[in-house]
């Protein structure tokens, strides 16, 4: 969990299964026995190729969104963002999305989830250029863990409606469908004011770090080099401007499953470590587990979010 703000202090004051070790900037993986920059460049447009009569020519690429800061909240310790989901109304309490690690009193163990638990914790809310708009105010806790997954969702004491009246800023969508690999993203972090710009290189059974597991978490490429402060950034789809995931660690040394140096565990067992890289919750899961009036309900079918 070295996307909170304390990973990144903590680091610059000290300037039967398989392992394999994973450089960063290597493609070849080693095998021995044994729980971060601008916008991508705009898309180039080619000269379209003549094609042979009859044959339909390939759907061109969609144009990436702008990807800004509007929306996106800067915590204490961390990043996050005010989230609508698809059956979310204007009128409803707004959300914001973080990291379950970034919660003001603490880790959350193995195995505990947080419902419903008062909260009066503020975050700052950003502009579409990382300005300061305001600052907005949680009422709650309304979900919480790092079991399976790694976020909190706060209900704020304004609406999305409100929100926007009062300082002109608009909610980021939270997708409902799971993102695939390859997708175009932009990890923006509200603490630092910056976005990270990668793709998803793919999907991790289980990533364990320390005490904690997580389950399909994302992948990133190389390039999205996240640090302390980021945690609970949200991941943004740049083909839709959505919401797909919740940013939350990385591996930092080379360690295996230990604290700021998570692994993944794959279907058989076999461990790799990857150095370098860093890792996202799908977000998902959470659309399926709020009912009108954005409450949380974690008895509705089709969710699987952990239950207490």
């Amino acid at each position: 969990m070295n996307r909170s703000l304390i990973g990144t202090l903590a680091a610059l004051a000290l300037s039967g299964a398989t392992l394999v070790s994973v450089g960063a900037s290597s493609a070849t993986a080693a095998t021995e026995a044994g729980p971060r920059s601008a916008d991508a460049a705009a898309t180039a447009t080619a000269e379209t190729p003549t094609h042979e009569k009859g044959k339909a020519k390939p759907k061109p690429k969609p144009r990436p969104k702008a990807v800004t800061f509007e929306g996106t909240v800067a915590l204490s310790n961390c990043s996050g963002a005010v989230v609508k989901l698809p059956g979310s109304a204007d009128r409803d309490p707004a959300l914001v999305m973080s990291n379950g690690h970034c919660l003001e009193g603490g880790f959350p163990a193995p195995g505990e989830v947080v419902v419903d638990r008062p909260s009066s914790r503020t975050f700052t809310l950003l502009d579409a250029r990382a300005g300061d708009a305001g600052t907005v105010r949680a009422t709650k806790v309304a979900y919480a863990t790092m079991t399976d997954t790694d976020v909190s969702l706060y209900e704020v004491d304004a609406t999305y409606a409100e929100i926007k009246k009062r300082f002109g800023v608009k909610p980021l969508a939270l997708a409902a469908e799971r993102p695939k690999a390859g997708t175009d993203i932009s990890v923006v972090s509200g603490y630092w004011k910056k976005r990270y710009t990668c793709s998803v290189d793919g999907f991790v059974h289980e990533l364990r770090e320390g005490r904690w597991t997580w389950k399909d978490s994302v992948r990133y490429t190389p390039e999205c080099q996240t640090i302390g402060g980021t945690s609970g950034s949200p991941v943004v789809d740049t083909a839709t401007g959505a919401v797909v995931a919740v940013n939350n660690t990385g591996n930092e040394s080379g360690g295996r499953c230990t604290d700021n140096n998570p692994c993944e565990v794959d279907e058989n067992g076999r461990v790799t470590v990857r150095k370098g890289i860093n890792y996202a919750q799908q977000s998902y899961q959470i659309t399926r587990c709020v009912a009108d009036g954005n409450k949380v309900d974690l008895s509705l079918p089709g969710c699987t979010l952990p239950k207490p």
